[in-house]
């Protein structure tokens, strides 16, 4: 089995900076991508960072400059680094990874349950 766990969520002020961390644990051959979601209440979810596993990354424009993700290939840890947080951040952030399980697997997505990020005075 595949296990996506999330964490370093928790509340912070405008301005503040906080780290997510992804951690992939289980039956792992090789993780492609992983990609970090977040969704908001009543809204749906959205992506705001993507790396591959050479290291590449895309955000979309309205984290561009201040969200960062890398990753550590050898512990299958993803990492999203949050900067300059603003109340509208304020979200569920998730975890996806693309990965097999073996070298006969097909690549499927792997999703964690997400850590609550909250920005707040």
């Amino acid at each position: 089995q595949v296990q996506i766990v999330e964490s370093g969520g928790g509340l912070v002020q405008p301005g503040g900076s906080l780290r997510l961390s992804c951690a992939a644990s289980g039956r792992i051959f090789t993780i492609y991508t992983m990609h970090w979601y977040r969704q908001a209440p009543g809204k749906q979810r959205e992506l705001v960072a993507t790396i591959s596993n050479s290291g590449s990354t895309n955000y979309p424009e309205f984290v561009k400059g201040r969200f960062t993700t890398s990753r550590d290939n050898a512990k299958n840890t993803g990492y999203l680094q949050m900067n300059s947080l603003k109340p509208e951040d304020t979200a569920v952030y998730y975890c996806k990874a693309v990965l097999k399980r073996d070298s006969t697997d097909y690549a499927g997505q792997y999703w964690g349950r997400g850590t609550q990020v909250t920005v707040s005075s």
